[in-house]
């Protein structure tokens, strides 16, 4: 039996070639009820329905509050899909939105809980849409780490931050690269100041508030209005939080899950890199699996070991030997990967 930590995606991963991926995996036809349920009991598309469209709309399936339904669902039946015959989930962590389905799949929150929590807090985000994202690396195209021109954006961050008109903030820390959110002003100034690279950054993500700042404190009050502690519990495994602490189980406080849930990763920086890396080093798994939908976060993970230097890699080539010769990372998202574990 093999070791593995589990991480569960954010926004941005339920896209055209996903669409149908509820329909093709999810295992529990009844859990999926349920979740249209809620979904109807809101006004909403149902979570199947939008998942069985015709066809994939950005309009549609990239708002805010039908994408964390979308991602939550598919995310949770990948979980629930792992042959624990063969695998030994040790942990559970996520990004950014991924957190709320680890919370369900550590036991933190009954499935139907964590959903309700996702798309309370996916519907609240696109109802006020507050300010925006983009994405700019600092390490190169070989994942090198570069922590001088980490430091370097950092402080350019900073300066942008103390102008007037600007409200710029790290948002995540995803492996070897920065995310960025503010008010258009300080996205714009960031861009601006910038040279272009690798053909496609500074990117700006589409249908994106300013998770993680505190540009959103009034989503997270709201949430915390709406989704009451009682929802909460000690997890059945541990978790690993945006900071990276791990909570416990048996031996975590409910009512602190839920404040942390609901203000803490709300309005502060959520570090995945960290996340990953206390994953790494507390847990040593023999597998990091990286639940559906999509595989986008496959990078961000490899990066993430890269920059903490597990098993001694400093380079995309260095992760790529390992992966060949052990397969250290399974994404459920691509078919090729999956049977290794569902």
């Amino acid at each position: 039996m093999k070791s593995a930590v589990v991480i569960c995606p954010g926004r941005g991963t339920y896209n055209k070639t996903e669409l149908g991926y509820l329909r093709q995996h999810f295992p529990n036809a009844g859990m999926l009820a349920d979740f249209d349920r809620q979904r109807n009991e809101r006004g909403q598309v149902p979570v199947t329905e939008l998942d069985g469209a015709e066809r994939f709309s950005m309009a549609v399936h990239t708002r805010g509050d039908n994408a964390s339904a979308l991602i939550y669902a598919s995310s949770l039946g990948d979980f629930l899909s792992i042959d624990r015959n063969e695998i030994e989930v040790v942990a559970v962590t996520g990004n950014s939105m991924g957190w709320y389905t680890a919370l369900a799949c550590g036991g933190a929150l009954s499935a139907s809980d964590g959903f309700r929590v996702a798309n309370t807090m996916g519907t609240l985000m696109q109802a006020s849409l507050i300010g925006g994202q983009l994405v700019y690396p600092f390490s190169d195209e070989e994942w090198n780490p570069r922590p001088a021109r980490r430091a370097e954006l950092l402080t350019l961050v900073s300066e942008l931050a103390a102008r007037p008109e600007c409200e710029l903030f790290v948002s995540i820390e995803l492996g070897g690269m920065l995310v960025l959110a503010g008010n258009e002003a300080g996205l714009a100034a960031f861009e601006t100041a910038v040279e272009p690279v690798q053909q496609r950054f500074p990117m700006r993500l589409g249908n994106h508030a300013a998770f993680h700042t505190p540009l959103v404190t009034p989503v997270a009050e709201a949430g915390r209005a709406e989704l009451p502690a009682s929802l909460f519990r000690s997890p059945d495994l541990p978790m690993i939080d945006g900071r990276g602490k791990v909570w416990w189980p048996q031996a975590s406080d409910p009512a602190a899950i839920h404040a942390y849930t609901l203000d803490t990763q709300v309005v502060q920086t959520y570090d995945f890199t960290r996340a990953i890396t206390v994953a790494a080093r507390e847990f040593a798994p023999d597998l990091f699996i990286v639940v559906g939908p999509g595989n986008t976060l496959g990078g961000a993970v490899a990066q993430s070991l890269v920059q903490a230097g597990w098993l001694d890699m400093r380079s995309k080539a260095q992760f790529a030997a390992i992966q060949q010769e052990r397969g250290l990372l399974v994404s459920m998202g691509l078919p090729e990967q999956r049977g290794q574990v569902a």
